[in-house]
């Protein structure tokens, strides 16, 4: 066998540049398969971990919407958050309202702003400062009210945590004048998990959001989070019909029914990955058949020599698929590194599109899935062997010696 390996390595050493192009050819090949990969499972993983960032399993939004998908909020909040935290079978509820609050005299007009609970919140991070206050510990009117913020908002607006400025609600454009303000401090930097990047924005107590908006938004919600105490797939669709058998008003969302929706959303990535890798697996074959066929029609004679000193068709069928074998594996090796590489600049390329949460990833590295495809290229690879080596075994001897010598 070890001589075996030696003269496959001999043989493809003979034309060093065509088989360092054919080895180059089959990285690319393999860096292309492993990145449509890592795009088709990254979106569905990457989702899932956003959704289960904080281990909330189910959102609650406003009947036949999702969860800030439009403006609409969930009246008579108050007793839909009661009675699902009154449910043995949930361990929290995280209530959110979103608005837009204006900003006068800022760099910028307005910033979305969510109302939470910081004891039960699950949208942010804090990365640095302090967060906010307690539900049960209430803010005096004349005390700036604390707010978090993400760096975006410090970048735009030119703030420094500790810094102060007024947030109004019911702004009348031609008089210049707002129905309700409050000065805030900034105290808190965090990074916030469904929001873009590069979108301002800013967290701040929930009764305080709703005494901004005015009466009529005091009983009211754009999304609740809930979090299964058992947290088991059975478990958190049992609390989802009840949900839906209680509360007609709203529609609970679990994750799973989250992500087949946003698989939809972005079916054409997952179609652009199956094509692009179906293709990949295509070259890589072709580049290896490609090649062996060339070598073998060059060693014809060399081929007839050693089958007629007693080497079996077996032999020469085992040597011809070494050579597809090595230049297969050094072309896999080599694109493992590139396709890492190239999902990386491609990931941060596609996570500045607009509207994408911070934390959403395109491609996710997932060892069973990039080891299953690289493997797959790796036995398309080698079998592209097969034909030029059943031929290579198949060549009559003594017309090949015949040919050999008048050559």
């Amino acid at each position: 066998m070890s001589m075996r390996i030696t003269l496959a390595v001999a043989t493809l050493r003979r034309n060093p540049a065509r088989t360092l192009l054919a080895i180059l050819g089959i990285a690319v090949a393999a860096a292309l398969l492993l990145d449509m990969v890592m795009l088709a499972t990254g979106m569905r993983e990457s989702f899932r971990t956003l959704l289960l960032t904080r281990g909330y399993q189910l959102r609650v939004a406003p009947k036949g919407t999702l969860p800030f998908d439009s403006e609409a909020t969930i009246d008579g909040a108050t007793g839909i958050v009661t009675a699902l935290r009154a449910n043995p079978d949930i361990k929290a509820v995280s209530p959110a309202l979103g608005a837009t609050l204006s900003l006068p005299g800022n760099r910028f007009p307005s910033v979305f702003t969510l109302g939470l609970e910081q004891d039960v919140q699950g949208d942010y991070v804090l990365d640095a400062g302090r967060d906010l206050p307690a539900p049960r510990d209430s803010v005096a009117t004349a005390t700036p009210l604390p707010a978090v913020v993400n760096r975006a908002f410090l970048l735009r607006s030119g703030k420094q945590l500790g810094d102060t400025l007024t947030v109004a609600s019911g702004l009348n454009a031609q008089l210049r004048t707002a129905s309700r303000s409050r000065v805030v401090v900034l105290v808190g930097d965090a990074r916030f998990f469904y929001v873009p990047a590069e979108t301002p924005v800013m967290a701040l107590p929930l009764q305080e959001v709703r005494a901004l908006l005015g009466p009529e938004f005091r009983d009211r919600l754009s999304v609740a989070m809930a979090e299964s105490r058992r947290g088991d797939s059975a478990s958190v669709e049992a609390v989802r019909r009840w949900i839906a058998t209680t509360q007609p008003r709203v529609t609970a969302i679990s994750t799973e029914t989250a992500i087949r929706q946003v698989e939809e959303r972005l079916s054409y990535f997952r179609q652009l990955a199956f094509v692009l890798g179906a293709i990949s697996l295509g070259i890589g074959f072709l580049l290896v058949a490609t090649l062996v066929t060339l070598s073998v029609n060059e060693r014809r004679g060399e081929i007839a020599v050693l089958r007629a000193i007693g080497t079996q068709k077996g032999g020469v069928l085992r040597q011809v698929f070494l050579e597809g074998f090595f230049m297969s594996s050094a072309g896999i090796a080599g694109g493992l590194v590139l396709g890492l590489v190239t999902a990386k600049w491609l990931n941060g390329i596609l996570r500045d599109f607009p509207g994408l949460p911070a934390a959403f990833d395109f491609f996710l590295w997932s060892p069973e899935a990039a080891w299953k495809a690289l493997a797959l290229l790796l036995v398309s690879g080698t079998l592209a062997g097969l034909v030029p080596a059943w031929r290579a075994a198949s060549i009559p001897i003594v017309r090949s010696l015949r040919e050999d010598a008048v050559g």
